[in-house]
């Protein structure tokens, strides 16, 4: 089925003088391209980057009315259509949250465009936890205000006081995107779920490395067990870390991504890594 666009999301380009590869971040739901400020320095450095805000989310939010109805596949669909007009043909695609399931919907409806993938806080599956919370929402979110239920999910996902600082921001993030757009990304929630069945079974076209928080508890173990099934795929874990990995410990993270996509491009020796 074609998709029809009336208008590109928000995005910003970083070019490098002198690299060729291009490095495209992908939010997550409820954030927006500021999710990336911790890695923005370090990966530019190296490659050509390109930051995204999702249908929606952020700076693309205006071009949306209150009343529109999203498909999951469009939300994938905006970020290949922003390549196209960049005219960047490859890229090493890095998100964060549920922008790794973004990812993989890229993945699937362009195979070859991604180089590498870096899936950092990776959700993976709905299980009995997150059908709850998503059942609860959607039976709740015409009696309570949707802050009250993101700040929940907010403690959920990120209940330790060590990471304060990117539950804070989680939460700051989810306050600009609105109760509608809340609710829109709510009534997709069907739509990934059923993505995520395909990709458990399905691997990626480009190597994957999956960059978890050791106090993830929600996703870490899904992802443990689905490495171990996937040959293309490996697993990292960041110490003294939660959910919003990239945030939590950005050095460590910038450190294992960057290598990662080196690692993959034939040019190796064309970097100099330096932290």
């Amino acid at each position: 089925m074609l998709l029809q666009f009336r208008s590109m999301i928000y995005h910003k380009t970083f070019i490098h003088k002198k690299s060729e590869p291009w490095v495209v971040f992908v939010h997550g739901a409820g954030g927006s391209n500021a999710v990336w400020f911790k890695q923005l320095r370090d990966f530019k450095k190296y490659f050509n980057v390109l930051i995204i805000d999702l249908r929606g989310h952020g700076k693309s939010k205006k071009h949306y009315s209150e009343e529109e109805i999203y498909k999951f596949n469009e939300i994938a669909q905006d970020v290949i259509q922003t390549m196209d007009h960049l005219q960047i043909q490859k890229a090493h695609f890095v998100g964060i949250s549920l922008g790794c399931i973004v990812i993989r919907a890229i993945d699937k409806l362009a195979p070859g465009r991604a180089d590498s993938i870096i899936l950092g806080g990776a959700v993976i599956q709905f299980n009995k936890k997150i059908n709850t919370l998503v059942a609860t929402a959607k039976l709740l979110q015409s009696i309570l205000p949707y802050m009250w239920l993101y700040r929940l999910n907010a403690w959920i996902l990120i209940p330790s006081k060590k990471h304060a600082e990117s539950r804070k921001l989680f939460i700051s993030e989810a306050v600009k995107l609105g109760k509608n757009e809340f609710r829109k990304w709510l009534k997709m929630s069907n739509e990934i779920r059923d993505n995520l069945q395909e990709f458990i079974i399905k691997e990626a076209s480009a190597p994957v490395l999956y960059i978890m928080g050791d106090s993830d508890h929600m996703f870490l173990p899904m992802v443990t067990k689905l490495v171990k099934n996937h040959i293309n795929s490996r697993l990292e874990v960041i110490r003294n870390s939660g959910h919003v990995c990239n945030l939590d410990q950005p050095e460590d993270f910038n450190k294992r991504a960057i290598e990662f996509i080196i690692s993959t491009t034939k040019k190796e020796q064309d970097f100099n890594l330096s932290y």
